[in-house]
């Protein structure tokens, strides 16, 4: 099944688009005319360069306001066609799409509209071209796909067919099983968006709103699903209209419209298995076991507060690497690996982004499948030289130039043989895991890396939140694996001047701004941490007098919380406690949290009291941070 976009989607020119859409991996486009219109080459000379491309046109559009239309009107929307089958065959494309009217002097009636398409089919015939009707979910007449299909039907020519589109059926909230019951051979294209549920004009929704499959809320799997079950083999194809995307690289844009469409029609393929289609097929989304280690890239006194503030959280040093400047440092089950080692990756990281965090390693249950399938979905593989004793392990680049590892039972011997430990890390402060990694990025990124995570390791999305900041607004989207043993948060910076915005600014780009773990036993640990010289991120009294307000909290356990600066919510599910320290380099910092029964969230009601806690820190505004 061959897999394209349209030249709409993504920003930038003509031959830009181009460049982002081969590279990328697709295999052709719907070319959209307004980008024709606005390049300098003839229809001959873009049609060389789309196949120099390696790249095919499988559909010219839009073609509008056509059937349906009085006297005159009706004559010139024959021309107008004449004239378009003109420049694709000049082109080289052999398929228009022709959408529903929305003309005010545009008559209705089944039978009138299928004798204009029978018409325009036999126009088309007679050049070697085809057309296809789509039903825009705005439509003056025909907004509903099913009434497409009964004017094609009508229609009765082979050189008519239908387009579907998974925006204009399931914004209008069809059932896109009706699809089923269409022959596969009548439907001529498909095209997918998806899009968050806003209650909005449909047009409006549509020209600003749509994203790539799983970026949003729509069912678009099941639409798929209902298509190829229809036996539909032909193209597939994103038609995007985001004004975030506008404005974005067009190769990013390019590379996730493919990482999207393949992770679709993976899942198509496992969830409706009898089916004609070629789909792709690549290992399954990997169960996740936890988080493996956290590395961190230091170097001199930057290193030195770093290990000040590991030994103030109850790690201990365990092991030193067999041929590198590495530490190993644990607590429960956390690992934590601090690199100073300048000639591999960590010393070019550490020299981008000062101390910070440069790879994670994440367990899964196949390493191999997992970086087959991340290299399937356009994923960069890693791999320099190993030194001497060191185990050769899959990763892939992730956030800012990071890495991202995959240990699976086959790399249970690495702590031994590089480090020469062989069990879990002393307890502590009683941190017994990594509860979540918190990645801070520009906010026109977050659908981007949501997609990442979401369709490389099947971690479900939670709904996105919005962090106030004193100086702006923060978006963050939290993503977990189903029994929650690994986490993510994408915090997305709309402005240098958020404490988000700040780091990133600040470390030129470093993808963790915290790292959260976890503890049994919170006031135990606190106890524990205070005794070590840990110095907590000091929250204001009136933090904890609106919350003797909100919650039914004893009053000895409130003082507790005080004394610690430990901040509380809860839900239907259970309750939540964190605590964070103060920054430890370029505002870096880390987080503890205690959850129970169950609490599922983050603790977003407490982040505008947090962020106002680490402001009072800061350095005055045009002060650098040491």
């Amino acid at each position: 099944m061959k897999t394209c976009i349209a030249t709409v989607s993504i920003s930038g020119t003509l031959s830009e688009k181009l460049e982002a859409i081969s590279a990328a991996g697709f295999d052709g486009i719907e070319i959209f005319e307004q980008d024709f219109i606005t390049d300098s080459g003839s229809a001959r000379d873009v049609g060389a360069r789309i196949r120099d491309k390696g790249l095919s046109i499988d559909l010219f559009q839009p073609f509008r306001d056509f059937e349906g239309l009085p006297g005159a009107l009706r004559a010139k929307a024959f021309d107008r066609a004449e004239r378009k089958f003109d420049l694709m065959q000049e082109l080289g494309a052999d398929l228009m799409l022709v959408c529903s009217s929305v003309h005010p002097k545009a008559l209705g009636g089944v039978e009138r509209a299928a004798e204009d398409l029978r018409e325009l089919g036999e126009r088309a015939a007679a050049r070697g071209l085809r057309v296809g009707y789509e039903a825009l979910a705005w439509g003056r007449f025909v907004n509903d796909h099913r009434d497409a299909w009964e004017i094609v039907r009508r229609a009765d020519h082979p050189n008519i067919g239908l387009i579907v589109d998974s925006f204009h059926t399931l914004s209008r909230g069809l059932d896109p099983n009706s699809i089923r019951q269409i022959p596969g051979d009548r439907i001529f294209f498909v095209q997918m968006a998806d899009a968050p549920k806003i209650d909005m004009d449909l047009l409006y929704w549509s020209r600003h709103f749509r994203n790539m499959p799983g970026e949003g809320d729509l069912p678009v799997t099941d639409f798929m699903r209902a298509v190829v079950a229809a036996g539909y083999t032909g193209p597939v194809s994103l038609e995007i209209f985001n004004d975030q995307f506008r404005g974005g690289s067009p190769r990013t844009i390019a590379r996730d419209g493919f990482r999207s469409l393949v992770t679709l029609l993976d899942d198509v393929r496992r969830t409706e298995p009898e089916v004609k289609a070629e789909l792709p097929v690549i290992p399954p989304r990997q169960v996740l076991h936890g988080t493996a280690f956290v590395e961190f890239a230091t170097r001199g006194a930057d290193g030195d507060r770093l290990r000040a503030q590991l030994s103030a959280l109850g790690f201990a040093e365990t092991g030193r690497h067999v041929a590198k400047s590495i530490a190993l440092w644990q607590q429960g089950d956390i690992r934590i690996v601090v690199n100073e080692e300048e000639g591999d990756f960590a010393g070019s990281a550490f020299n981008m982004h000062g101390t910070s965090v440069c790879d994670i390693g994440i367990s899964v249950a196949s390493s191999a499948d997992t970086l087959e399938r991340a290299t399937a979905l356009g994923a960069a593989a890693f791999a320099q030289a190993p030194a001497v004793g060191q185990l050769d392990i899959p990763a892939i680049r992730g956030l800012g130039g990071s890495l991202l590892h995959f240990l699976d039972a086959s790399h249970a011997s690495v702590w031994r043989e590089e480090f020469g430990v062989e069990r879990s890390g002393p307890h502590g402060a009683g941190l017994v895991s990594v509860d979540h990694i918190a990645q801070t990025m520009t906010y026109d990124e977050m659908l981007s890396w949501s997609l990442f995570y979401s369709s490389l390791l099947g971690m479900a999305k939670a709904p996105m939140v919005d962090v106030i900041d004193p100086d702006g607004l923060v978006r963050s989207q939290a993503l977990a694996a189903p029994d929650g043993a690994f986490r993510i948060t994408l915090n997305g910076a709309e402005t240098h001047r958020t404490v988000a915005g700040s780091f990133l600014a600040e470390s030129f780009g470093a993808p963790v701004q915290h790292v959260a773990f976890a503890t049994q036993d919170m006031f135990a640990t606190a106890e524990a941490l205070e005794a070590a010289g840990f110095e907590a991120l000091p929250i204001s009294a009136n933090y904890y007098d609106d919350l003797a307000s909100r919650f039914d909290i004893p009053g000895e356990e409130l003082e507790r919380m005080k004394r610690h600066n430990i901040l509380y919510d809860e839900d239907e599910n259970g309750a939540f406690r964190q605590l964070y320290s103060r920054p430890v380099a370029g505002g870096l910092f880390f987080e503890i949290v205690d959850r129970s029964r169950g609490y599922a969230g983050y603790g977003a009601p407490n982040s505008p009291f947090r962020i106002a806690a680490q402001k009072r820190l800061a350095p005055p505004k045009g002060m650098p941070r040491t």
